[in-house]
């Protein structure tokens, strides 16, 4: 994504879920942190930003102190005028492919659990006792093991790394 302007980002995630985006959860979840570059990608066409996928350093942190590094999943967006088209499908198989090897801790998302654990194995089997740092769903808080990093089972907080 180097190649693609922060502001054509910034302009489609706008468009694909509203400008006032930044209070949500998931911001909290990833305040202060960079993305990931290498588990992070665009969908151009036509020279055209029509997609992308973000990936985030976090952590889940336990009362005792112990800290699991976490990747989290998202935004994906997709511009609103080609959504259901599989572009986001794609980028999210895309990263996958990716964090099989590039991935430094599980990975986390909120998100939809019947379309991520129907086509991307993620589910909320691990997510029980884990609480973030805002409103969320228990349900649409979700989890996959990739590249070899466990799930952290037990309470703890998810927040920046």
């Amino acid at each position: 994504m180097s190649d693609i302007a922060p502001q054509a980002v910034e302009a489609l995630l706008d468009a694909a879920f509203g400008a006032d985006r930044f209070g949500r959860t998931a911001y909290r979840i990833r305040q202060g942190m960079d993305a990931i570059p290498r588990l992070s990608f665009a969908a151009v066409e036509d020279g055209a930003l029509i997609g992308t996928i973000q990936c985030w350093p976090v952590a889940h942190r336990t009362a005792d102190g112990a800290v699991t590094p976490l990747v989290m999943v998202g935004p994906v967006a997709v511009r609103p005028d080609l959504q259901r088209g599989g572009h986001g499908r794609v980028l999210m198989t895309h990263m996958l492919t990716a964090a099989e090897d590039g991935a430094d801790g599980a990975l986390m998302m909120i998100g939809d659990p019947e379309y991520y654990g129907r086509f991307f194995g993620f589910d909320a089997d691990a997510t029980a006792a884990w609480d973030l740092p805002g409103p969320f769903e228990q349900r649409r808080l979700l989890a996959r093991a990739v590249n070899g990093h466990a799930l952290p089972m037990g309470a703890g907080m998810i927040g920046p790394r």
